[in-house]
């Protein structure tokens, strides 16, 4: 899916915004494209490479479907190079590996183990999307949800294929263009872009791994804050602490201090909803009403303690609406 045929037998893919213009025999960056005689092949459908059931909280979605199992999978490759990426082992493989499940056992499995949704992640599900396209489609079919954990550098065109898709989780890695084209080989401005194009068709939240002397100034993280509540204010996001991994193990683990500090940035630019994650019992965890500053929901690590909202998305206390999907009506 999503590319176009050129002279000599060479494509031009339109997955996502590297666009690689592919010679016959050869590969996109992200290694699990090729082109065979002027045909693009996905070398990684139906291998799946790492599978588990995992809470939603993981991905980590806050707002959706808080509290229910979903089957996670992904395949090898990634269309990002992140110097600190920990799983490695799974994206920045040049050998194609991997179990052999059809879309329709992968559904067969969620279902099997009781999950509510299917989860495209642990790697960058835009590279195996003709895999994650036909097994989103037989999940809905089973009344089951899907979201995609994705580092958003997916095409416009890509995104309107997403029919099926019910959330996404974005990484917005730093708002400096040479931060990504440093640490993960890429650019802002596409990600930025698919962030409002998936907000505008679903439900999305967003991460963001701070990483020290590399993206953690007041400033930087500042920026980051206003431009999501200039979006909107009821997007939830996410702030994660850094552990040292693959390329970048000199630098150290992110201060407990630093993870506050963006969050309270955050509350004063206005998002309403924001978390600090990898920090298991801290107060960051747990929703809050944005109005009167009840606890709604308390969390410990991926596990939900309480739950205070209302069956129709309100502050017990004061009645504020709060934005969170919980029903399968409303995706």
């Amino acid at each position: 899916m999503l590319y176009n045929k050129l002279d000599e037998k060479r494509v031009k893919c339109a997955l996502c915004s590297h666009r690689c213009l592919i010679l016959d025999g050869k590969r996109g960056f992200c290694g699990v494209r090729e082109n065979r005689g002027g045909t693009l092949y996905s070398l990684v459908y139906g291998k799946c490479a790492s599978w588990a059931i995992d809470k939603i909280e993981k991905k980590p979605f806050f707002h959706f479907f808080p509290g229910t199992d979903v089957f996670s999978f992904a395949t090898v490759g990634c269309n990002f190079r992140c110097l600190h990426c920990q799983n490695f082992e799974l994206s920045q493989v040049h050998e194609i590996a991997g179990e052999e499940l059809s879309p329709a056992q992968l559904v067969k499995l969620a279902k099997k183990y009781n999950c509510a949704g299917m989860a495209y992640t642990y790697t960058e599900p835009t590279v195996f999307f003709e895999y994650a396209y036909d097994t989103a489609a037989l999940a809905k079919k089973e009344g089951l949800y899907n979201v995609f954990v994705t580092n958003g550098y997916m095409t416009p065109e890509t995104i309107k294929k997403m029919g099926n898709i019910d959330a996404s989780r974005i990484d917005l890695k730093s708002m400096n263009d040479r931060f990504y084209k440093r640490i993960c080989s890429a650019s802002v401005e596409p990600v930025l872009n698919s962030i409002k194009l998936l907000h505008a068709k679903g439900h999305i939240e967003i991460i963001n791994l701070i990483i020290p002397t590399k993206n953690d100034s007041e400033e930087e993280l500042r920026e980051l804050a206003k431009w999501v509540a200039a979006l909107d204010k009821d997007i939830p996001v996410h702030f994660t602490g850094f552990h040292p991994s693959y390329k970048m193990l000199e630098i150290p683990p992110t201060p407990l201090e630093i993870l506050e500090k963006a969050r309270n940035i955050a509350l004063e630019e206005g998002l309403r909803y924001v978390y600090t994650g990898n920090v298991p019992g801290h107060d960051g965890e747990n929703t809050y009403c944005y109005n009167c500053k009840e606890l709604l929901i308390k969390r410990w690590g991926f596990d939900m303690v309480e739950y205070k909202i209302t069956k129709d998305n309100k502050c017990p206390n004061c009645r504020a609406n709060i934005k969170i999907l919980n029903n399968p009506k409303d995706i």
